[in-house]
């Protein structure tokens, strides 16, 4: 059974269309190779694939360059190459002339060269100085206002911060005079005994009577003892012994209550 009539029209599958240029392409250079062999033909051939991939094959010894002057001699065309020097020269003058115009806006920006420069461009001028210069501080004034808005976070945080440590030092404190507290009424209620023992020692008594405690001192009758003042001054001790009774309180003595 033989194969059936392919119908010439364009591919739409692109895998297909790919590989139908693929096996064409090579069935075709062998066909070109074959009809240069058998017939001692120059053949040059060359193809653009879709994607605008370049295939060319040429016979033997010939090269391409060969083939393509002998085909323009012998059809009388000549492709010329393209003279890029004026096009370039007028880019040139292009960018130059450009290049001025920028340095004359420039300067005007600048105030530099006023003199040739007509009132109504000078108008002109003043707004567009003007124009810029509202946006320029409109610029600095969103920047001057991110960078105040920075600080006063920091200076929020750092106010939080601060807080907090000071929250900390007070509960340590605290603690601290909790403990210091403690501590001393456990050292005071130790060293009470000792304290009482000290005040009595500063009382002796004699006989059997003796305090138990601090406070029945004040049950005890007072004692006197009698003593003599002596005073400081030379002329007042000459004075005393001379009249020892004088020197003596309440004309004889003198009682400690």
């Amino acid at each position: 059974m033989g194969r059936g009539k392919i119908a010439i029209r364009r591919i739409e599958n692109n895998t297909n269309r790919q590989v139908t240029f693929s096996k064409r392409r090579g069935g075709l250079f062998k066909k070109a190779h074959e009809l240069s062999v058998l017939c001692d033909a120059q053949i040059g051939l060359i193809i653009f694939s879709s994607t605008g991939k370049l295939s060319e094959y040429c016979s033997l010894p010939s090269s391409m360059e060969q083939i393509i002057r002998r085909y323009q001699r012998v059809t009388g065309t000549h492709i010329s190459r393209q003279d890029n020097r004026e096009q370039l020269h007028n880019e040139l003058a292009r960018m130059r002339n450009e290049t001025h115009n920028l340095q004359l806006s420039l300067q005007r920006y600048t105030g530099d060269d006023l003199s040739s420069i007509q009132f109504k461009d000078l108008d002109e001028l003043e707004q567009q100085l003007e124009h810029s210069v509202k946006k320029v501080r409109a610029r600095k004034y969103q920047l001057l206002q991110q960078q105040t808005d920075n600080l006063q976070r920091k200076v929020k945080m750092l106010e939080d911060e601060n807080e907090q440590i000071c929250h900390w030092i007070q509960e340590k404190q605290q603690a601290a005079a909790m403990e210091q507290q403690q501590h001393q009424q456990q050292l005071g209620i130790e060293v009470k005994p000792v304290e009482e023992q000290q005040v009595m020692e500063q009382f002796p008594f004699s006989g059997e009577e003796q305090p138990s405690s601090v406070l029945q001192l004040a049950t005890f009758p007072p004692h006197f003892y009698p003593y003599r003042l002596q005073p400081t001054h030379p002329n007042l001790q000459d004075f005393t012994l001379q009249y020892p009774g004088f020197g003596s309180i309440g004309g004889a003595t003198a009682t400690n209550e």
